[in-house]
C-alpha cells in the first residue's frame, strides 16, 4: 500500500476527469489493483452507477475488497474480461498496461465492453513510449485516439522504504526474489546515490511524469 499515497493516488482523479467519469455511469477499471482509481470513480457515479474492478491478483482484490466492499472486484485479465459486449460507459487503467502480457488484445477487450462513443482514459509511466500505445488503440479500431504528457511528484517517507518497497515488493511480483544481504547492500548504495532527492526531514521527492491516452470505441 506504500505506493498508492507515494505515488498512484495523485493520478486518480486526472484520469478519471480524462474518461469524464459521472453520475450514473458504468465503470470498469482495469488492472485495478488495491482500487485507487476505482474509488475514485465510485465517488464520481454515485449510487446511480456502477462500478467494477478487475486485477489479476487475488491479494490486491482482497485489499481494496475491505477498503470499498460495494464495488464489484473480479480476479480476470485484461485479456479476456469477464463482460458482455457493450457493459460499461467508460473504461480506464491506471499503470497496467505495460504488465499485459498482450497489449493489443487487452485494448480490443477494453473496447468490445464499451459502449459505443464510450470513453476510455490510460496512463502509462513515460518510459513506455506513448506514440505506441496511440498506434494500438488506432490498430484496435478506437476513435479520437489522444495523448498528453502529464507532471507529478513522487514522495516516499525515506529512500530506505522506497527502494525497499520496490526489492521486496514490486520484484517478487515480476518473479525476481533477491536475498537479504543483497537487498541490504543496495538499500545502502541507494542512500548514498539518492541522497540529493532527500529532504531536511529525511523524505524523498522527486519529479514523475506519465503519459495519458484518451479515445473513444466506435459508435
Amino acid at each position: 500500500m506504500l505506493f498508492v499515497p507515494a505515488l498512484f493516488r495523485q493520478w486518480a482523479p486526472i484520469v478519471a476527469d480524462a474518461a469524464r467519469i459521472k453520475s450514473s455511469d458504468r465503470v470498469l477499471d482495469v488492472a485495478c489493483g488495491t482500487g485507487v482509481l476505482a474509488r475514485e470513480a465510485a465517488a464520481r457515479t454515485g449510487q446511480s452507477g456502477r462500478v467494477a474492478g478487475l486485477d489479476p491478483h487475488a491479494g490486491m482484490l482482497a485489499v481494496a475488497r475491505g477498503v470499498s466492499p460495494a464495488i464489484d472486484w473480479q480476479e480476470g485479465t485484461a485479456e479476456a474480461l469477464p463482460f458482455p459486449d457493450h457493459a460499461f460507459d467508460a473504461v480506464v487503467c491506471q499503470f497496467g498496461i505495460m504488465f499485459f502480457p498482450d497489449r493489443d488484445k487487452a485494448i480490443r477487450e477494453m473496447l468490445r465492453v464499451m459502449v459505443p462513443a464510450g470513453r476510455c482514459a490510460v496512463a502509462v509511466w513515460d518510459a513506455i513510449d506513448g506514440r505506441l500505445i496511440t498506434q494500438l488503440f488506432h490498430g484496435a479500431g478506437a476513435a479520437s485516439v489522444n495523448l498528453v504528457t502529464r507532471r507529478g511528484t513522487g514522495r516516499f517517507p525515506s529512500t530506505r522504504e522506497f527502494v525497499g518497497a520496490e526489492l521486496r515488493g514490486w520484484l517478487p511480483v515480476m518473479g525476481v526474489t533477491l536475498p537479504e544481504p543483497e537487498i541490504e547492500r543496495i538499500l545502502t548504495e541507494a542512500e548514498s546515490i539518492l541522497s540529493s532527492y532527500v529532504s531536511a526531514d529525511g523524505g524523498l521527492a522527486f519529479d514523475i511524469s506519465a503519459h495519458l491516452v484518451t479515445c473513444s470505441s466506435s459508435s
